[in-house]
């Protein structure tokens, strides 16, 4: 077992705040000391209450499923013998009502785009069998109810 801990960090900055018009921005800061500017999105709280120029957890959401398929994605197809150069994922999340009648990630939408180089080129199947897999050894898309999709981009 192994634990993860984040230090999520808001101050008010001399607003009123009970007037619910205050500033969402807030820092994120990992192991290591790495910090982010984080705040809600603008999709949720309106400008100027949000920044659009912070991550949001939405988008953290996306990034954190995205990643750790990636890194399964890289270890898998290193042991299965395919040199990948480069891994590109342009992937999105659509928030809608669930079952509940709540605002929840509904899809999360992968479009990886990988270059190998070599001689061993994985086919079509191959390369969905890859991406089947990572999908099945990550932890996140292993913890999330909403549903996970991967759609790799060939070529």
């Amino acid at each position: 077992m192994a634990t993860y801990g984040a230090t999520i960090a808001w101050r008010r900055n001399g607003e009123t705040f009970t007037d619910n018009r205050y500033s969402r921005v807030h820092r994120w800061t990992f192991d290591g000391g790495i910090e982010v500017r984080a705040s809600s999105s603008a999709h949720v709280v309106p400008l100027p209450y949000s920044a659009e120029d912070a991550v949001d957890p939405e988008e953290a959401f996306v990034a954190s499923l995205s990643s750790c398929h990636m890194l399964w994605f890289l270890s898998i197809a290193a042991r299965q013998g395919f040199c990948v150069d480069s891994y590109t994922d342009t992937a999105e999340g659509v928030i809608e009502k669930n079952g509940e009648g709540r605002l929840a990630m509904s899809l999360v939408t992968l479009k990886p785009h990988v270059v190998f180089s070599g001689e061993k080129q994985p086919s079509l199947s191959e390369l969905e069998a890859l991406h089947h897999r990572a999908h099945d050894e990550c932890f996140i898309a292993n913890s999330v109810k909403s549903q996970v999709r991967c759609v790799p981009v060939l070529g």
